[in-house]
């Protein structure tokens, strides 16, 4: 039975140039698991706001958008809040009180639930979730992880029939954004609520979803089974956002066999249909020769003991933080949520001061510099909020504001159409940055920094909304910007592009970095922070952490 249908369904923003949504037609059954993928922008956010009506801003709507055979603008206010359930990607955005147990409590208060309601419902929530321990916390004292299942707890307390979740675990570790997806699973097993998922992160959802709906530029391109979808991105510009199993049957495809969807189906793949007599690849020593070429020995970054807490009390964030990058390098950091990522970022750029040890750029200590030599000449930051980079009505009023003034109107056009073109933004420069997803605003954001041309930038979680296509032209800028000897530092949850593009990755734990290594070393060693690949082709092939290079083992061994 249908729960959710669209008939010729469009949307066009105002001031918009085309539709965000274009005569979209499908049906989505109760209890389906359905995963939306597609390049940013493409619409999939927009058509989740569209069912969860209230959400969606000023346009042109056309078309026709049932709920359980009714039209949604028709359904009934406490309808919707009741049994239309939808999780923001931003972690935050969504919490409204200060404490757990008020989060949970939150709508059905709203609804006018009695006391002794309320109270069963957030407990058996509570119980359900597994976060009891968490009931009586403050909500700005959890990790991004827990925030993210109090957020999926607290919507989940009426009893939604369907529940939209829009990239939830763009800002979560692997293993809290793997645990995260284990429990809705779970939700749409146990409690046969329908979900409907957009995800650019599809390795683990991809398998497990019932149907995989790709969209392109607001149409739907196919909707069915994922290996079907699997097997149609083989031909589609997409398979780079696709899981690394079914990019391996595109490069060593075998068509009396079924295209693999996750990494037990691509090692079992792999044994099943390839040779292993070889497996001492030395991609390694490779790895370490290409990526040193344009990395200089002269230290740009030194991070001497850096400790740092937020207030007096409390106990340490940073706890004798040691660390040196080259000019010319790319270093990632990756490490749970919590751990004190983003605040080393701030420490390295000083906007927050260590009660103990130095940050030093170029030998000199970061107090000695003026502001005016600093900021944007030295170093520029992408924030994990990229719209607090924007203070104009447009993006391209942005990108003429952050130019150097001594410079014509000519000059300063030359430079944002380079930028634009490299990003592939130039069809955002006139909209509105509150109107962009979240993957145009993240390259928007991107670059804003480009323009400045600083000699360090660091880049706090680049690829959060960025599809596989937009990860792939990021790689390909990060590399350019290492041949102009610009020192790149990223943190990120995203072990795929840290592997890409990294000289070397360190964990940040228990306030320390640790296990400083080549991307070779460092994801070889680990089992849950490593690539798909890696998972997949561990115990077959040694060291391999990248698609090409499995595909030139299996090569090899042909």
């Amino acid at each position: 039975m249908e729960i959710l249908c669209g008939e010729n369904l469009s949307f066009k923003y105002l001031e918009g140039e085309k539709d965000a949504i274009s005569r979209l037609n499908f049906t989505i059954n109760k209890g389906e698991f359905v995963v939306i993928m597609g390049e940013s922008g493409c619409g999939k956010s927009t058509l989740l706001k569209m069912i969860k009506s209230e959400l969606l801003p000023a346009g042109q709507e056309s078309g026709r958008l049932l709920y359980k055979g009714q039209e949604i603008e028709e359904v009934e206010e406490r309808t919707k809040v009741s049994e239309i359930g939808f999780v923001m990607q931003n972690v935050d955005a969504q919490i409204v009180t200060d404490r757990v147990y008020h989060e949970l409590a939150f709508v059905l208060e709203s609804l006018s639930y009695k006391t002794e309601e309320i109270r069963l419902k957030v407990g058996e929530m509570a119980s359900y979730f597994g976060i009891e321990d968490l009931f009586r916390k403050k909500t700005d004292e959890l990790s991004g992880g827990e925030k993210q299942l109090v957020n999926l707890a607290s919507v989940m307390v009426t009893g939604p029939e369907l529940l939209l979740l829009d990239e939830p675990t763009s800002k979560l570790d692997p293993i809290a954004a793997s645990e995260f997806i284990s429990t809705l699973h779970k939700i749409n097993v146990e409690l046969g609520t329908t979900i409907v998922l957009v995800e650019h992160r599809l390795e683990e959802v991809f398998s497990i979803a019932d149907r995989v709906m790709l969209m392109e530029e607001g149409k739907l391109l196919a909707f069915d089974k994922p290996r079907k979808v699997g097997k149609f991105l083989v031909n589609h510009k997409m398979i780079a956002g696709a899981p690394k199993a079914v990019a391996l049957y595109k490069e060593m495809p075998i068509p009396e066999v079924n295209c693999p969807l996750n990494v037990k189906e691509g090692k079992e793949y792999i044994r099943n249909n390839f040779s292993n007599t070889k497996n001492n690849s030395n991609v390694s020593n490779k790895d370490i020769t290409e990526k040193q070429e344009n990395v200089s020995n002269e230290k740009i970054l030194e991070l001497k003991d850096i400790w740092f807490r937020y207030e007096k009390e409390e106990s340490d964030v940073l706890r004798g933080v040691n660390l040196s990058v080259a000019k010319g390098e790319v270093f990632s950091l990756l490490g749970g949520n919590g751990a004190g990522k983003s605040t080393l970022f701030s420490v390295i750029c000083g906007l927050q001061k260590p009660y103990r040890g130095r940050v030093l750029i170029d030998k000199l200590n970061i107090r000695k510099y003026k502001d005016k030599d600093f900021y944007g000449k030295k170093i520029c930051m992408l924030p994990q909020e990229p719209i607090n980079v924007f203070f104009k009505t447009q993006v391209y009023e942005d990108y003429i504001d952050v130019l150097d003034s001594s410079l014509s109107l000519e000059e300063k056009e030359s430079k944002i159409k380079k930028a634009a073109d490299t990003l592939k933004i130039e069809g955002l420069m006139k909209k509105h940055p509150y109107d962009l997803s979240g993957g145009e605003l993240q390259k928007c954001a991107i670059g804003k920094l480009l323009l400045l041309e600083p000699e360090i930038i660091l880049l706090d979680e680049p690829t959060k909304g960025i599809d596989g296509c937009g990860k792939e032209e990021l790689v390909k800028i990060i590399h350019q910007l290492k041949e102009k000897k610009v020192t790149v530092v990223t943190v990120t949850h995203d072990v795929e592009f840290a592997a890409d593009i990294s000289d070397r990755c360190g964990m940040l734990f228990d306030g320390e970095i640790l296990a400083v290594e080549t991307p070779h070393n460092f994801f070889g060693k680990n089992n849950f922070y490593t690539t798909a690949v890696n998972r997949m082709s561990k115990d077959i092939y040694d060291n391999v952490i990248k698609l090409e290079e499995l595909v030139w083992m299996i090569k090899e061994n042909m």
